[in-house]
């Protein structure tokens, strides 16, 4: 509890400092150092590779800078930041779709080497079958498995977030839950 309250104080902060033409840059700088790290976790969870999550972060915080005078506070300042972040990254996954020839399998092979190479990556052996599992889901699936098992958020809070219904989030999860297993048993 003590925690979201900080959040919100924090929050309030940065919207009062963006609110006022003098103090806009120190807000949008507080705002960066608030909430880079989780943003780039988040984009870094949908597109895999540190190079392509860094460009998705920073097109998202050029999207933020233009457009935070437009935030009306209907919800969380994450939540607002977060789907911008996931846009951005659902945007980024498309324009790679576009410009990949190879087969999809072979794409999710790829993400397991790449995150090898990567010296990013400091996950083990188990951490590097789960990258690959998931790199087979679909989006949403891929995305709510992220936001229940990494960030440990509730369904009402990834309800909120994704203006998806507590059912079809419960749905998406076990789905995923099972193909993940199914993924990793035919190793």
């Amino acid at each position: 509890m003590e925690a979201i309250v900080r959040h919100q104080n924090q929050d309030d902060n940065i919207l009062s400092l963006l609110g006022d033409d003098d103090t806009y840059e120190q807000g949008f700088k507080l705002l960066v150092a608030t909430y880079q790290e989780r943003m780039y976790w988040q984009a870094r969870k949908m597109v895999f590779d540190h190079e392509d999550a860094h460009d998705v972060l920073q097109n998202a915080f050029i999207k933020i800078y233009k457009s935070i005078k437009n935030f009306k506070g209907n919800s969380k300042l994450y939540t607002w930041l977060y789907r911008i972040v996931t846009n951005e990254a659902i945007t980024f996954l498309n324009k790679k779709k576009k410009n990949i020839s190879s087969p999809m399998e072979q794409e999710n092979w790829n993400v397991g080497h790449n995150l090898k190479a990567d010296s990013y990556f400091d996950g083990n052996e188990a951490e590097l079958v789960l990258q690959q599992a998931l790199a087979l889901l679909p989006e949403k699936q891929r995305q709510v498995f992220n936001l229940r098992y990494e960030d440990e958020m509730t369904y009402q809070e990834i309800s909120d977030l994704l203006g998806t219904s507590i059912g079809a989030l419960k749905a998406s999860y076990h789905h995923a839950v099972k193909k993940i297993e199914d993924y990793i048993k035919s190793r």
